[in-house]
């Protein structure tokens, strides 16, 4: 018979070269960021968020407007880490049901898990797969108008701190910026696809790059050279070059800048996401529930212009009976607790009866 004292097998966590991981694969809190509280206060009350999670943005202020009750049913657009989705499963109160949509197969799987562990299972909470453009086929498939509908166009702290994904020119990796890694083309991919007028519209109309012209200039001399951009390091290269035209005390300043608005550009155009929020403004009033509430939260002049062009034709067509007549701003303590809250604008409409 098995000796019933013996000590169990300790399964000591992977260790990394050196004092501090360098790998993303090596940063073990990054991949677990909950099981570490102290740690996460810390980075927060500096105004950061911390690496591997994602900060809800606006809370209170969505919660205020939805007043979501229990038996409603609710649809988050863009599920993202579940911030926003727990604090509306919250409202609920046992009573009811939401469906929370993502592209990302691999964010939304760790989001689906990381909330049936707090108690929201499938009676509650259904997670699918599927773009929010989608929105008529889910309240097709489900059967369900929705009492109440956020959609938050940000792009998650997860996606942003994995370099894996290449979402941010502060670190190296592949420049890809799909929001789903498995479909699509990457921007990598796609800026071998583009000449030279149509990266400077791109860069015009997704970012309002002032330096559009100088920059895809530079990005063209390098493919036509066999100077490839693969890598996010590559990309902010190309503009670091474009812009050397500029005084050195403001050029580094400048690049920084540029580079946000780039790989801002590049995102949008990869997944499409003009046309993705247009069809998703298109089809909110035969989804929503008479009463029903939808709120929007955008983080470019792009995403606004579009949410507040579609409240108010919608309005005037009588299907929304309230609109927001001006955007909604975090508080100046959330913005110093959040720096990436900083450019948010929050729009509401009301469904009509």
């Amino acid at each position: 018979m098995e000796n019933q004292n013996q000590e169990t097998t300790h399964k000591r966590r992977k260790r990394y070269a050196g004092t501090h991981p360098r790998n993303f694969s090596e940063k073990y809190k990054e991949h677990n960021p909950e099981k570490y509280g102290d740690t996460i206060e810390k980075v927060i009350r500096k105004g950061s968020t911390p690496a591997g999670m994602h900060i809800s943005i606006m809370v209170k202020e969505i919660l205020d407007f939805l007043q979501i009750k229990p038996g409603q049913t609710g649809l988050d657009a863009t599920l993202g880490y579940g911030g926003h989705t727990k604090a509306m499963l919250e409202c609920l109160k046992g009573e009811g049901h939401i469906y929370g949509l993502d592209v990302d197969p691999i964010e939304s799987a760790k989001t689906k898990e990381r909330l049936e562990k707090q108690g929201f299972g499938e009676d509650i909470l259904t997670v699918r797969l599927q773009n929010f453009a989608d929105i008529d086929l889910v309240s097709k498939d489900t059967g369900k108008k929705f009492d109440f509908i956020l959609a938050d166009l940000g792009v998650s702290s997860m996606q942003i701190d994995n370099p894996e994904r290449g979402f941010s020119y502060k670190v190296e990796g592949p420049l890809d910026l799909r929001m789903n890694p498995q479909k699509g083309t990457s921007a990598a991919e796609r800026l071998k696809e583009v000449d030279y007028e149509e990266l400077v519209g791109m860069l015009v109309e997704n970012s309002d790059e002032p330096y559009a012209e100088e920059i895809a200039e530079t990005i063209m001399k390098w493919q036509n050279r066999g100077k490839a951009i693969e890598t996010t390091t590559n990309l902010k290269d190309a503009i670091t070059e474009a812009l050397k035209f500029l005084p050195e005390k403001e050029r580094a300043e400048a690049v920084k800048k540029s580079c946000a608005r780039v790989f801002q550009a590049l995102r949008i155009d990869v997944n499409s996401e003009f046309e993705v929020l247009y069809a998703f403004l298109e089809k909110l009033p035969e989804v929503l529930a008479p009463n029903g509430r939808v709120a929007i939260l955008t983080f470019h002049s792009g995403e606004d212009r579009l949410v507040k062009k579609s409240f108010k034709e919608f309005y005037k067509m009588g299907l929304y009976s309230e609109i927001s007549k001006d955007v909604i701003r975090p508080s100046s303590e959330e913005c110093a607790r959040n720096s990436r809250s900083k450019c948010t604008k929050m729009r509401w409409a009301i469904r009509a009866e």
